[in-house]
């Protein structure tokens, strides 16, 4: 067993094979640019494209031309928000969200509040959901967009997106989702779903880092929005920049495989998720902090443990095991999870409080190994709290 054992995909993912093998043409034998269309290389990068765009597509239920590629989900994100709240025009600019969206979301909106754009953050209950009578009396006549993420990346909690879209509907009002952690995880189809806008990113699903996607939809409604980045005219108007045609193809072969093998993929990791979640419960005075198993990813649980010393346990196993606190995106900072905050959780028990996922590279073996790890110093923490700085004989 290599160590440490990697528990942390949600953070990111190793790039599966497949894709770097699909990926690595592009980077010296087929480098052509997409947008030169006046020759067999640009025609070779922009027939890569085209058949990324379809991968993609077919994985979330979308047409290919409603595929606008990105750096990643923070700028598909930011184009999402902005681009409509720009587009529309008078006093239509609400914006209503939840406490717990990724930082991507929050800060994009924290941005707008400055230049005068109301926004309203949802509160949640203790497993992460959010009353939907809350929501519905949230919306104006000026409300423009409402923004929810899919599903939760530090507790996995999936949010009720069709419920949600019903009643955005019923107001005429566009759904945004960040499905970041959901796609190439669990089935995500934004016409079943009734999703308007949509953003992920390839890194989260063992494609490469760097290349993300905005789903915008075409028809009924046909939305419209802002680039945010002009020169070129790129990806129908909405980004322009040189398209990312390595990064473009990995992503694409990433969402094939999901296609293809997440079913079955998400069942297995759900039985790994489940097996050390029971072996650290055994311990008592555990809790996990989501909802029942079909409302959250099946591959990721957040657990807070009682009577340990939080900063002690992650040096503790630093050589052992590899997993987080919260977010990668906050995890560099000493405060306290404000996802975990919003949820109702002490600041004491928040920094006790660790997420750990799995993924396609887990194997049984690394999580009985990290369950059997976390145990023994868990046991040992509340040892020395209960009888001083002695090792348990």
């Amino acid at each position: 067993m290599k160590l440490p054992v990697y528990l942390d995909y949600n953070a990111t993912t190793p790039v599966d094979p497949r894709v770097l093998e699909e990926m690595l043409p592009y980077f010296s034998l087929k480098f052509g640019n997409a947008a030169s269309r006046t020759h067999a290389f640009g025609w070779e990068a922009e027939e890569a494209t085209d058949i990324a765009r379809e991968q993609i597509a077919a994985l979330i239920g979308a047409h290919p031309h409603e595929i606008v590629f990105t750096s990643g989900a923070t700028e598909a994100v930011n184009l999402a928000i902005k681009g409509i709240i720009e587009n529309f025009s008078g006093a239509k600019k609400h914006i209503i969200t939840v406490a717990t969206e990724h930082k991507a979301v929050l800060d994009t909106c924290k941005a707008l509040e400055k230049n005068g754009h109301p926004v309203t953050y949802l509160p949640v209950n203790t497993d992460g959901s959010i009353d939907l009578n809350v929501l519905e009396n949230a919306i104006t006549s000026n409300t423009a967009l409402i923004s929810v993420m899919y599903a939760n990346n530090e507790t996995g909690y999936v949010m009720p997106i069709r419920e949600i879209s019903d009643i955005a509907k019923k107001h005429h009002i566009l759904l945004m989702t960040d499905a970041s952690q959901a796609v190439g995880k669990i089935p995500v189809n934004v016409q079943l779903d009734g999703i308007d806008l949509m953003t992920f990113s390839a890194h989260k699903l063992y494609g490469p880092k760097g290349v993300g996607a905005l789903y915008v939809r075409k028809k009924n409604p046909s939305v419209s929005l802002i680039a945010q980045i002009d020169g070129g005219g790129h990806e129908r108007n909405m980004r322009s920049g040189t398209l990312n045609v390595p990064g473009i193809v990995g992503f694409g072969k990433a969402c094939e495989i999901c296609q293809n093998e997440m079913l079955s993929e998400g069942k297995r990791l759900a039985n790994l998720r489940d097996m050390f979640e029971s072996k650290l419960l055994a311990l008592n005075d555990i809790h996990i902090n989501a909802a029942e198993n079909n409302h959250r990813l099946p591959h990721a649980t957040n657990l807070s443990f009682q009577g340990i010393d939080g900063e002690k346990m992650i040096f503790e196993t630093s050589s052992d095991l590899a997993f987080s606190r919260s977010s990668a995106c906050t995890s560099a900072t000493l405060e306290p999870s404000y996802v975990l905050k919003a949820m109702g959780l002490a600041d004491e028990l928040i920094h006790n409080t660790f997420r750990f996922s799995f993924g396609r590279f887990s194997t049984e073996s690394e999580v009985e190994h990290a369950a059997e790890v976390i145990s023994n110093i868990v046991k040992q923490h509340r040892h020395e709290r209960n009888f001083g700085h002695h090792p348990i004989v």
